[in-house]
């Protein structure tokens, strides 16, 4: 943990259940398991259930962790009242929720498992006797139609005339009068429950982070992971390649190097362009290509004589990556930007020297992205990402990283996922996934690394299944 205080920059309002998701991966990271989350998440359910003295309570599970969140629930609720629990007779449960229901056999509470509409409708008196009623059948897991036996279940609760109380999301159609959100809420009025995920698992990137990134499906075809525009090189001829290297390891399907260098690698295309550095001839093309690419990566190995054709380029690029020589004022611009600047580079950009101190120079940055548009990625030993309103910070990567080249193989690392995510989790990942492919390959390399190491690292730190 950083010495200074960084629990003012988690967000207080409304999270979406993908990133809730990512969130609990990164508290179990951290040594909060799942077992601990669905404990407290329970409890908390309880807690809310009990208010008011019921004198039965039903509680209806499904098939999932928020199935998990009711049978913990039901074995607090056991203690103070009459507790029923209908659940799902063949459900494939996870290991967190299986353990929550088998403890139940040892517990004051009647079970009830069904498996079809009937089986619902033989218990219908349950629902118009309970007091209360717990819904903990779908949660953040609700989407589409209801299936059954759950659309039974889900319509006699909305019939009973008892009070509903929803564990963190109401299942699709249930009429709930109180939503226990935990940790933050997932619609407008939810009731808050502190479920104990430490502050730094939503303000550090993680491994959780990593389950916001699109899965291709089975049946993709070429190019839907999308195609990347890498433009750079002249006075520096490796920096672009290595830019598209790390883009093609991340997951983008067609990357393109327009550069004036040709050198050869058989999995890049290669724009070849005229003379020793990317001049205004070569605008009217680069623009072309911008314009069928989702995204494009300028500045890798640029110099300092084509910012105008950086500007006019930007213009017509949907997503952008502005790195290196791209970095200059005017500050170019596409319709959804990152920009990835060392401190040296912000300090060209701003006229500020980024403060020291964590604290200041996360606001630092933040106030220049609210002034500015886009989202930054200000390297360092901590990386620091923000869009003006979200903060995040980034501690993976190791000294061995401060080799030439690996600040290219980051801006080729957003400009893949930026095909895919929007502009601040594609940078938050990118500065994850770079600093941990470079802990890898130091554990080979150690200083010797190389930047190409590192993109050999790229996806077992993306794709891996563990």
């Amino acid at each position: 943990m950083e010495d200074e205080d960084l629990s003012k920059f988690p967000k207080t309002g409304i999270i979406s259940p993908e990133r809730m998701r990512a969130v609990d991966k990164n508290a179990a990271d951290l040594g909060v398991s799942a077992l601990q989350l669905m404990e407290s998440a329970g409890k908390s359910l309880a807690g809310c259930a009990g208010e008011g003295g019921p004198s039965s309570v039903l509680v209806l599970c499904g098939g999932g962790n928020n199935g998990g969140d009711g049978f913990v629930a039901a074995r607090y609720l056991s203690k103070i009242t009459d507790v029923h629990v209908i659940y799902p007779r063949d459900a494939g449960y996870s290991d967190e929720s299986a353990k929550n229901l088998n403890v139940l056999d040892y517990c004051k509470v009647v079970m009830h498992p069904v498996r079809c509409r009937s089986w619902v409708l033989e218990l219908s008196h349950l629902f118009s006797s309970a007091d209360c009623i717990v819904d903990a059948i779908l949660g953040t897991g609700g989407h589409g139609d209801l299936r059954e036996p759950f659309k039974t279940m889900v319509y006699l609760a909305n019939s009973s005339g008892a009070k509903i109380i929803s564990a963190d999301m109401p299942t699709p159609g249930i009429h709930a009068d109180t939503v226990c959100a935990f940790h933050r809420p997932k619609q407008a009025g939810s009731k808050i429950c502190d479920i104990g995920i430490p502050v730094e698992a939503e303000i550090y990137t993680g491994s959780g982070d990593l389950t916001l990134i699109p899965k291709k499906k089975s049946g993709s075809h070429k190019g839907e992971g999308g195609s990347v525009l890498v433009i750079g090189g002249g006075p520096y001829q490796g920096a672009p390649y290595l830019a598209a290297l790390a883009a093609l390891r991340g997951g983008a399907d067609i990357v393109r190097v327009a550069t004036p260098n040709l050198l050869q690698y058989p999995d890049l295309i290669v724009e070849k362009l005229e003379g020793e550095y990317i001049s205004g001839k070569s605008t009217e093309k680069l623009i072309k290509l911008a314009e069928t690419s989702d995204s494009v990566v300028l500045g890798n190995g640029l110099g300092d004589k084509s910012h105008n054709v950086v500007q006019e380029v930007s213009g017509y690029c949907k997503k952008a990556v502005f790195d290196a020589d791209s970095l200059r004022l005017p500050l170019p611009f596409a319709g959804e930007s990152i920009y990835t600047p060392h401190s040296g580079e912000f300090e060209r950009i701003s006229g500020v020297k980024p403060p020291a101190k964590i604290l200041e120079r996360a606001d630092a940055l933040r106030t220049f992205a609210l002034d500015n548009g886009g989202v930054f990625l200000l390297k360092g030993k901590t990386d620091i990402v923000t869009d003006g309103d979200n903060v995040r910070f980034n501690r993976s990567g190791c000294s061995a990283m401060t080799k030439g080249g690996t600040g290219d193989v980051l801006a080729g690392l957003c400009g893949a996922l930026l095909c895919r995510l929007g502009a601040f989790d594609s940078a938050c990942i990118a500065a994850y996934v770079n600093g941990c492919a470079g802990e890898k390959a130091a554990e080979i390399y150690g200083d010797g690394l190389k930047a190409l190491d590192i993109i050999d690292k790229i996806p077992g730190i993306m794709y891996s299944e563990d």
